[in-house]
């Protein structure tokens, strides 16, 4: 059997690891990557010597793909969690604790933005239980559509926006609340009588789990454990051109002739591809938008003295160029060893992605002034380096899955062809890994 794979991030790498378990050496597997490396928005660089991330640096830590996946490839001991240290968020000029228990930011009562808002705001917060709501079942709106009204604009930009920004490189404006949050959804499908009522059910129960994960050495040691596992035939700086169906499978240019085909590429290249055979799906994947962004990596002088936090998101609104700064050393406990101090400064929203335009020193530039703003420290940067993603991350607007069900319906109606990515179920790495999976499990089943 013939397979080609188009994509080289970590859900085509997962779905080709898969194929390879499943089929063994009787599998002819080939991966197309248009870019000169694998790993898509994942890429891991040596600073000062030693590795670190310049993509995601952590994943959802209560998923298991993740974990699961370097048991398989042997490399459990590579798994770390953080610190345990909160983040702070920076508004009006000034510090403040990173509400705790909210749902991305959207709080359940008053108490957990006292102090980040004013006190209009809180008792805007305090009165939303006893406003009619106006929630249509199975409906959906922009998240800062719905914080907005029932909470006010402060709670968007100042609570939201930041959260939503470190995962979708967004704002509350462009990301749908059905998609983006499935549990809040469901808690006001099933009749929760206010906005604050729905946050509480949908709240996860307490837990003493850490919420996020990493990897010691950098995603850099499974997307390569990943490649080395699925033998693939790779063939980077390589655009896929054409995809047509045959009367055995699949012809996909330049590879040629295959039995089946994974699309785990970004959704413009996916609609592109997909024209021919499922104009439908090719159209509901062209309409998803993308952001961009870029991540500024300081390695700064061991005794700089940063705050004692994993890291700090920016409000909207504040007159800083960069949207989040992650204290890595303070964060990562391996981190914390070396003989430099990591911060990661991240800069692109939707809509405003000036600063990525930027030569790289002006951004090392902004990235240092504004550290320097929000934390009260000098900051001397002994190294760094910019790493920018063009359209890396899909803005999950309102209506996201309807648009989702079409593309997967499409491609459901064609043997021998599946689509993965962090366009279809989730942008965090354990979600692109799913979709890998499932898109090899597609392959081997429609292939048996």
């Amino acid at each position: 059997m013939r397979v080609a794979v188009v994509g080289g991030g970590i859900s085509g790498l997962v779905a080709a690891y898969r194929l390879r378990r499943a089929l063994g050496s009787a599998l002819d597997l080939v991966l197309v990557e248009r870019s000169g490396r694998i790993g898509g928005i994942l890429r891991t660089d040596d600073i000062a010597g030693d590795p670190v991330d310049l993509g995601a640096e952590a994943f959802v830590g209560r998923r298991p793909e993740i974990p699961a996946i370097l048991e398989e490839l042997g490399l459990s001991e590579q798994l770390v969690y953080p610190a345990g240290k909160r983040p702070l968020i920076w508004s009006g000029g000034a510090e403040h604790p990173l509400p705790e228990r909210t749902l991305m930011g959207i709080p359940s009562g008053p108490d957990a933005v006292a102090g980040l808002v004013d006190e209009a705001t809180l008792a805007q917060v305090a009165d939303e239980p006893t406003r009619p709501l106006n929630w249509v079942r199975g409906g959906d709106v922009s998240v800062g559509d719905l914080v907005g009204d029932r909470f006010g604009e402060q709670v968007v930009r100042r609570s939201v926006d930041p959260l939503l920004g470190g995962v979708y490189a967004g704002l509350a404006n462009s990301i749908g609340v059905r998609a983006a949050l499935p549990t809040l959804a469901a808690a006001l499908d099933a009749g929760a009588p206010s906005l604050s009522r729905a946050v509480t059910e949908a709240l996860p129960p307490p837990s003493t789990a850490p919420v996020f994960g990493g990897i010691r050495d950098g995603y850099r040691v499974l997307l390569e454990a990943l490649l080395s596992a699925a033998q693939a035939k790779v063939e980077t700086d390589t655009a896929a051109t054409g995809l047509t169906r045959t009367t055995t499978g699949w012809r996909l240019d330049p590879v040629g002739e295959v039995d089946a085909v994974i699309l785990a590429a970004p959704a413009p290249v996916a609609a592109g591809l997909l024209r021919e055979a499922a104009p439908e799906a090719a159209d509901a994947a062209a309409g998803i938008e993308l952001s961009s962004s870029a991540v500024v990596a300081l390695a700064l002088p061991a005794e700089t003295a940063l705050p004692d936090n994993s890291g700090i998101l920016v409000a909207t609104g504040e007159p800083l160029r960069a949207k989040a700064f992650t204290l890595s050393s303070r964060k990562w406990t391996h981190l914390a060893q070396r003989d430099v101090a990591l911060v990661r400064a991240s800069f692109g929203r939707f809509g405003n992605d000036t600063p990525l335009s930027w030569p790289d020193e002006d951004l090392i530039a902004a990235a240092a002034e504004d550290l320097s703003t929000v934390t009260g420290v000098e900051i001397t940067p002994l190294t760094a380096r910019v790493q920018r993603w063009r359209g890396g991350l899909p803005q999950y607007a309102p209506g996201y899955i309807d648009r989702v069900a079409a593309i997967e319906a499409g491609v459901d109606e064609l043997p021998g062809l599946a689509v993965a990515g962090a366009y279809l179920h989730g942008v965090g790495v354990p979600a692109c890994a799913a979709s890998g999976t499932a898109a090899a499990e597609r392959i081997l089943t429609r292939l048996a």
